[in-house]
């Protein structure tokens, strides 16, 4: 709440009283910090973040450049649909943290945060970016769920770059079980075939090229479904930015 509240265009005077009664505190941890929407040097030293070199299509990182090294293994024998996939964060013990709280303990004040985030991961493909894209729930998993935590940060995303968020554009009409327990073939098959462009936003996504926003990237399997659905429909290019990614050594 306090965060909340510092964000509001209030007067110095009446900003120092709401310091002093509601003290922004840490996303992680929950420790008294001095800005709100940030962490604390604890729970900031515990996060790895994701840079160059890495892999050109998936966002795979290299544990060091090799000259004339552009794409991972898997790339090199199978080409992701979609034209680059990024990710902030290595997906660990401390990144899940952020990701658990926002998708199942209704963390939302944390999307701001993640946000910026993801502004930072997606640095080279967002000047490229005509319209930005959440990959959607179920509608049974979303009125469970009561929001869209990839939509959340797609729309918080677009405020910070000016994108135009096309939130319903894409729909999951079928609906999967969960994909924590299977593995990348299992995973690709789950998939196959849940996502489509709805006929309304059609015109938006033909020709645009897309920048398709999710919290996590374990596979590749969700999106590269969703980014096949998005280049079905005509966009001319998919590119992907999540908030995390799983990597495998």
């Amino acid at each position: 709440m306090g965060d909340g509240l510092k964000s509001l265009n209030v007067p110095p005077i009446a900003r120092g009283i709401l310091d002093l009664l509601l003290p922004p505190t840490c996303a992680g941890c929950g420790e008294v910090v001095e800005d709100a929407h940030t962490l604390c040097a604890d729970c900031w030293g515990e996060l790895t973040f994701i840079s160059r070199p890495c892999c050109d299509a998936c966002g795979h990182p290299f544990e060091y450049e090799v000259p004339g090294l552009t794409l991972c293994g898997a790339c090199l024998q199978d080409r992701p649909p979609y034209a680059r996939a990024r990710a902030a964060l290595l997906y660990n013990d401390a990144s899940k943290v952020f990701i658990l709280k926002l998708k199942h303990a209704d963390r939302t004040d944390t999307v701001k945060l993640l946000a910026k985030w993801l502004l930072q991961a997606g640095a080279e493909v967002l000047g490229e970016t005509d319209v930005v894209v959440p990959v959607p729930l179920h509608w049974t998993r979303l009125f469970s769920r009561r929001f869209n935590q990839a939509a959340l940060l797609a729309q918080a995303l677009g405020k910070l770059t000016h994108k135009a968020v096309l939130v319903d554009a894409l729909v999951r009409h079928k609906k999967t079980p969960s994909q924590g327990h299977l593995g990348v073939k299992a995973r690709a098959r789950n998939v196959q075939g849940a996502f489509a462009v709805t006929q309304a936003w059609g015109g938006q996504i033909r020709g645009k090229r897309v920048l398709l926003v999710d919290d996590v990237y374990t596979t590749g399997a969700t999106v590269r479904a969703a980014t096949k659905a998005l280049l079905r429909a005509g966009a001319a290019q998919v590119d992907v930015v999540t908030v995390a990614r799983v990597v495998k050594k």
